[in-house]
């Protein structure tokens, strides 16, 4: 084809955005466009989408056309490739805009600032629903990027809001600032910030009420993003996006940073721009015919495991014989104790867990809970506690550590049910190297046991205690066998499915069920073994480590992970199994240590097992999904800093994924875009191209 050119099209939450390259790198052509709301009432399709624009695929499909043919191009077909980003693109985008590949927005700002700054290694991007910081880390030798969350402050919209609160284009803000103003507002809410500036609109020079809301968005991107420039000042930051019109706010930024902050030609179109340059990068491979896109594939048998794991569920949430005691425990109380006592056992977390997909059931438990007092700065797993109807207990045991919350919420609950003298709350250290640690432990279990004697009327029988200890020991073992054949073979199994496997939290220890589940699962993993080795190497595909839990409501986000972009989770967090044996004849102290090396009651001995075990099964790549945007004492802002300086050190990127494990409410839009451009960033690191695996 003769005089190729390149379309980049941005369609992003307020703007529309394309650029137009040539054959040999120049921008030929750009348009940044407010885009309207779609008009009331129903919309119909007339088939006839670059006439009639009544939708939004439509309007956008109009708007490309447009901007095609005032530069003589008639039709999609006569462009060489179209690439498209923004956080608009949907999965109807591709009928209206024949697009042969989809970027994600970071890599696209990126890929344009380098195209105009190849030297560029830090970049601020503010749009109108996000703003983003991407870093180059040159021993990684790839970007790392941090993306805004679920508020508008820091962002196009929070500006636009103040500007119309005030009567004031937001075109004319930076003109309109006072920059001497010492005016400062709220930073931490897009909503309260608008509004505590509208209520002194009155009383406050527009100049200064427009400082302290250009200061308070330079700070808020830094709150949300910034970390990634920590310790990095007098570095140049490009500054671009829409937001960089407003020089007021680059100039606040400089301010905050001590760095240069540069507002580059483009800046508005970045996103577009970068678009076309991988328009171009793409039309590239496809004529050397070297770039395999080919999915990962996984042996499809349903194993017994499966099944068997299915079964035990069902028993043991659902059975109703009344010849057991009922006992409710927390997630880290020894169930070897509980399985030797012959009780039922009723995970209260996992309970919570099997509802997670059922949108109905966790609505009404959420707004339940929210009558009695319970809010969103209460853990969502128990606030579904706090509006589910439990059976009640016979006792109630938990642990101190690793969550305080959660037993402040069993505390409340016992009192519900009338059972407050049958709770014990297990003293456990906040880490494994506190002195008396062990003893600690064992002699609270030693008390656990003789409360529970006497509560339920019944005795625990040393001999059946023996006898669990030796079971756990066994499915331990298994377990780590499994373990050991994961780190060390091609993808076996969909990280999306092994996930709620879940062992580490098992109920089932202590039990030959949970040894039968071990045994058809390690024999499932060699007949996988086998299949995959036949056409994978470990080299071939990227090897992620998963970290703490999933969103239960929904398995998109790792399905996006595995299937969309093709990057296999090799192991999670959650299957484990990293402790000692247990001593048959010293339970009290062993299940004490247990507790102890299980990584999740002592932060710094969990990151450590995550450092070691990153070259031992060679991943390449670390997801950390942060429950309750980094509140949960399990993958707080503390341990995620931790696990991101650890990784840093070794040169294994990390990825943390903010949202909620159980309230689909309030998931962040922004998920799949950091997934995609985390994986973007992999693949250019290790394929030398955003897209994927190239064939020599």
């Amino acid at each position: 084809m003769e005089n190729k050119r390149y379309l980049g099209i941005d369609i992003g939450s307020t703007t529309f955005k394309a650029v137009l390259l040539s054959e040999n790198g120049a921008v030929e052509r750009t348009v940044y466009r407010r885009t309207q709301p779609v008009d009331s009432g129903k919309v119909a399709c007339t088939g006839r989408c670059s006439g009639c624009g009544a939708c939004g695929g439509g309007s956008a499909r109009k708007l490309a056309l447009e901007f095609m043919r005032a530069a003589g191009i008639k039709s999609f077909g006569d462009l060489s490739a179209v690439v498209v980003t923004g956080s608009q693109i949907v999965e109807d985008t591709r009928k209206f805009i024949p697009f042969d590949f989809q970027v994600s927005e970071v890599t696209a700002h990126v890929a344009g600032a380098k195209f105009l700054h190849p030297d560029v290694d830090a970049i601020i991007d503010c749009g109108g629903q996000d703003s983003k910081c991407m870093v180059y880390n040159p021993s990684m030798k790839l970007w790392t990027s941090m993306m805004s969350g679920v508020c508008a402050a820091g962002t196009g919209s929070f500006l636009d809001s103040v500007a119309a609160k005030l009567g004031v284009r937001v075109e004319d803000v930076a003109d309109k600032v006072n920059y001497e103003s010492g005016a400062e507002f709220s930073s931490v809410c897009a909503v309260l910030s608008a509004t505590s500036i509208n209520k002194f609109k009155n009383r406050v020079p527009v100049g200064d009420l427009l400082a302290g809301a250009c200061k308070a968005q330079a700070r808020t991107i830094l709150n949300s993003v910034g970390q990634l420039l920590l310790n990095a000042p007098g570095r140049k930051i490009l500054f671009q996006g829409g937001v960089a019109f407003n020089k007021a706010v680059a100039f606040f930024l400089k301010k905050l940073t001590g760095s240069e902050i540069v507002i580059p030609q483009y800046h508005e179109v970045m996103g577009a721009l970068g678009a076309a340059v991988i328009a171009r990068q793409l039309d590239g491979l496809r004529a050397k015919g070297t770039l395999d896109l080919s999915k990962v594939e996984y042996e499809p048998t349903r194993g017994k495991s499966t099944l068997l794991r299915i079964k035990s569920t069902r028993h043991d949430f659902f059975s109703s014989d009344k010849s057991k005691p009922l006992v409710w425990r927390n997630l880290f109380f020894p169930t070897e104790l509980l399985n030797a006592f012959g009780c039922r056992i009723r995970t209260l977390e996992t309970y919570a867990a099997l509802f997670g997909r059922k949108s109905d059931k966790v609505k009404e438990a959420l707004g339940r809970a929210a009558q009695k007092g319970f809010d969103g700065q209460t853990c969502s797993f128990l606030r579904m506690l706090e509006g589910m109807d439990l059976e009640k207990p016979d006792y109630i045991v938990s642990t101190m550590q690793p969550c305080q919350q959660a037993e402040r919420v069993f505390a409340d609950l016992a009192r519900t049910y009338h059972v407050e003298d049958r709770l014990y709350s297990l003293q456990t250290p906040v880490s494994a190297q506190s002195r008396g640690a062990i003893e600690t432990i064992a002699d609270g279990l030693a008390e656990s046991v003789a409360l529970m004697e006497k509560a339920l009327g019944r005795k625990l029988d040393p001999a059946r205690l023996e006898e669990a200890c030796v079971l756990s020991n066994e499915a331990a073992g298994l377990a780590k066998k499994c373990q050991e054949l994961r780190f060390t073979s091609p993808p076996l199994v969909r990280g999306a499915e092994a996930i709620y496997n879940a062992v580490v939290f098992s109920q089932l220890w202590g039990t030959q069920e949970l040894v039968d589940i071990q045994k058809a699962y390690y024999e499932e993993l060699l007949a996988k073994k086998a299949w995959a080795e036949e056409r994978y190497s470990i080299e071939d595909t990227h090897r992620l480590l998963w970290l703490h839990l999933p969103p239960f409501y929904d398995t998109k986000h790792l399905n996006f992970l595995e299937s969309t972009c093709n990057a296999p989770i090799i192991f999670e967090e959650t299957n484990f199994v990293g402790w000692d044996p247990l001593d048959p004849k010293d339970p009290y102290r062993s299940l004490a240590r247990k507790l102890l090396q299980s990584g999740f009651l002592d932060p710094a001995q969990r990151v450590e097992y995550v450092r070691r075990a990153v070259p031992a099964g060679k991943f390449n790549g670390v997801v950390l999904y942060t429950h309750g945007f980094g509140r949960c004492s399990l993958a707080d802002r503390a341990f995620s800093k931790h696990i991101r300086e650890t990784l840093d050190a070794i040169g294994c990127p990390l990825l943390a994924l903010e949202g909620d494990c159980m309230d689909a409410s309030i998931d962040p839009c922004s998920t799949t875009t950091k997934i995609s451009s985390f994986v973007e960033a992999l693949n250019l690191s290790r394929y030398g191209n955003i897209f994927g695996k190239v064939n020599a």
